[in-house]
């Protein structure tokens, strides 16, 4: 499943994709975590130290690399300098699979050893010196966004991408690449305000959203959450001594994690799993199409000189059979 985390800046979305990371490793399932948030702090979140963190290699400065394997023998593309972030694979192109390596792994991606297991960690990148006052860091994302729509997941397979601070992942058409997303809200009016923002954004795109209440200290917070987000709430956290002791560089064993927080982390994953049965590729293939034909019009094709509406194949449809078929 493909997974992401977002919330507003210091919700704690960050913490609890790391403890879903954590859970879902434990549990022997194979996962790919990125970090495509402007403040990178998944890497220590998983237990990286601070130099062991900036070591990673960053995906956007492997932006050809990615855009020349995954272009493949698509022969809509006509050079990978044609492609953006939101091209579409077609017949020739390379998809990504969770399983297995590729030169795109190869490059971007590297395994973190948790006490339950291994994950491939990839990361956008942080914002440079070099980026200041000239750059977005949607430029960042971009490859995130291009390896999403080149990879097919299957099920207990999982992608968490910890996401950007608030609503910024609509400045491209990200938020509709995932099975679930899970908005991480405090029990204040900030905390449910994106929320509500993220809700409206993505209720013609048939966005799954399901809130996870962090912090919560007692009844009250609950029954406040309860009353602003209705059915949406998926579970709550609490305090957790065992996240205090992570974010002190000394996490204890992973299953110390308190009973509480452990049944939330099954309840999310839960709810990721019950969502494979209702994937739609034709659907999630035709949002690609349609996010990939507005930033062609609006930007794309000035910027690299082609057509880009000629890169989409009417014929293919990203999922399992294509690769089973391949």
């Amino acid at each position: 499943m493909k997974i992401a985390f977002v919330g507003k800046g210091g919700s704690g979305k960050t913490t609890l994709s790391s403890l879903f990371i954590r859970h879902l490793a434990a549990a022997g399932a194979p996962v790919v975590a990125v970090d495509a948030d402007i403040n990178q702090h998944l890497g220590a979140a998983l237990g990286l130290d601070e130099a062991e963190a900036a070591a990673l290699p960053a995906m956007g400065d492997q932006l050809p690399l990615i855009k020349d394997y995954l272009r493949g023998s698509n022969p809509r593309i006509a050079s990978a300098a044609t492609m953006i972030k939101t091209t579409p694979p077609g017949e020739g192109s390379r998809l990504l699979r969770v399983r297995g390596d590729n030169p795109v792994y190869d490059a971007c991606a590297r395994p973190v050893e948790l006490d339950g297991g291994t994950v491939r960690l990839m990361v956008t990148g942080p914002f440079t010196e070099a980026d200041l006052g000239v750059a977005c860091y949607h430029s960042k994302t971009g490859a995130v966004e291009l390896c999403l729509n080149h990879l097919v997941d299957g099920r207990d397979e999982y992608v968490v991408v910890d996401m950007t601070a608030g609503s910024d992942s609509f400045a491209s058409g990200m938020f509709t690449r995932f099975d679930i997303t899970f908005l991480v809200a405090e029990p204040t009016r900030k905390g449910v305000s994106v929320y509500r923002q993220y809700k409206e954004y993505a209720r013609d795109y048939g966005v799954r959203l399901a809130v996870v209440g962090n912090k919560v200290q007692g009844q009250d917070d609950l029954d406040y959450l309860r009353e602003q987000v209705g059915d949406d709430l998926l579970v709550t956290v609490g305090h957790s001594d065992w996240v205090r002791a992570m974010e002190k560089g000394r996490p204890p064993r992973f299953d110390l994690l308190e009973d509480a927080n452990r049944r939330a982390l099954h309840a999310l994953r839960t709810a990721a799993d019950a969502t494979y049965d209702e994937r739609d590729w034709e659907r999630y293939t035709r949002q690609m199409v349609h996010f990939h034909l507005k930033n062609a019009r609006s930007w794309g094709n000035e910027r690299t000189g082609a057509d880009l509406a000629a890169q989409v194949d009417p014929d293919f449809v990203l999922g399992e059979s294509v690769v089973a078929n391949a």
